[in-house]
């Protein structure tokens, strides 16, 4: 048998107890995973707990003209539902007065075009989460008057409509100016398409004759509309399906002349026609 120095010995075993010991190191603990954190407003409270005001994402419209970090002037000749309009950006059809934002239809040749008016959205800009929406607003009336203040989400140049949701605040048919419009639109394509909704009549008088606040209130799996702080439709997934109203979305004012929904005006009908808002403000509550 052949046998190794003392000091070969003494080092192969201080090399084995190192080799041994490197060996047997656990790795470091690995974080745990944290559960996501609930995006802010999600859960819903009474309407009087929103009380903060997110100025970034609300408008006074007390400048001397549109904000442009906030809106966006959507300018098109042809529009959706048989409408008789083009939208411009001309002061004509949108301008600023006295701590107030006015947007007029108007009875006017623009190209192919009998009638112009404005349209304005938020998108990239003024995106929502969850929370309150108000928007106090003095509406037009006559037959084939359409105003709206509405609401698509984000996603609908990557998911189309009406997949993206959209959400109908307050629309009115001018020839029924005491009736404000509530409605959702949803579903996973055209095909597909759905919509549910309800009707709110003014108890007095209609709203062409003063301003009232319509409001949305959206919270994980619901939605909330109000009339001057009133409820009058709430929605969930237990009411339609797919839901796609949790996701982000953006706001849309205009007038629209003519479609489906009112019909068109009387060569009579006297224009200007305008709707006349004195803000848009969102609310969340503390958390």
């Amino acid at each position: 048998m052949f046998l190794l120095p003392t000091t070969l010995l003494r080092t192969a075993a201080g090399l084995g107890l190192a080799l041994g010991l490197t060996a047997c190191t656990e790795e470091p603990p690995k974080p745990i995973p944290q559960p996501a954190k609930p995006e802010p407003n999600a859960a819903a409270r009474e309407f009087a707990a929103y009380t903060q005001l997110v100025a970034s994402h609300s408008d006074e419209f007390d400048g001397g003209g549109l904000d442009p970090q906030k809106w966006t002037y959507e300018v098109q000749d042809d529009w959706y539902n048989q409408e008789l309009q083009a939208t411009t950006n001309s002061t004509n059809n949108l301008y600023l007065q006295s701590g107030e934002l006015h947007i007029q239809a108007r009875r006017e040749q623009l190209r192919a075009k009998q009638f112009t008016s404005a349209r304005i959205v938020t998108k990239n800009k003024m995106n929502y989460g969850f929370g309150r929406l108000d928007v106090r607003a003095k509406l037009p009336k006559g037959q084939g008057i359409w105003p709206a203040i509405w609401m698509l989400g984000t996603n609908d140049g990557q998911v189309g409509w009406p997949a993206c949701g959209e959400i109908d605040i307050m629309e009115l048919r001018g020839s029924q100016p005491d009736v404000n419009v509530s409605t959702v639109h949803y579903g996973a394509n055209t095909a597909s398409h759905q919509y549910k909704g309800t009707t709110y009549r003014l108890p007095t008088g209609d709203f062409s004759q003063d301003f009232h606040t319509f409001s949305l209130i959206r919270s994980e799996n619901q939605l909330r509309w109000y009339v001057d702080g009133t409820l009058t439709y709430t929605i969930t997934p237990n009411d339609v399906a797919p839901y796609p109203f949790n996701n982000p979305f953006y706001v849309i004012l205009n007038v629209a002349v003519g479609g489906h929904f009112d019909g068109n005006p009387s060569a009579s009908e006297p224009f200007p026609k305008e709707m006349v808002v004195q803000y848009v403000r969102f609310y969340q509550y503390p958390e």
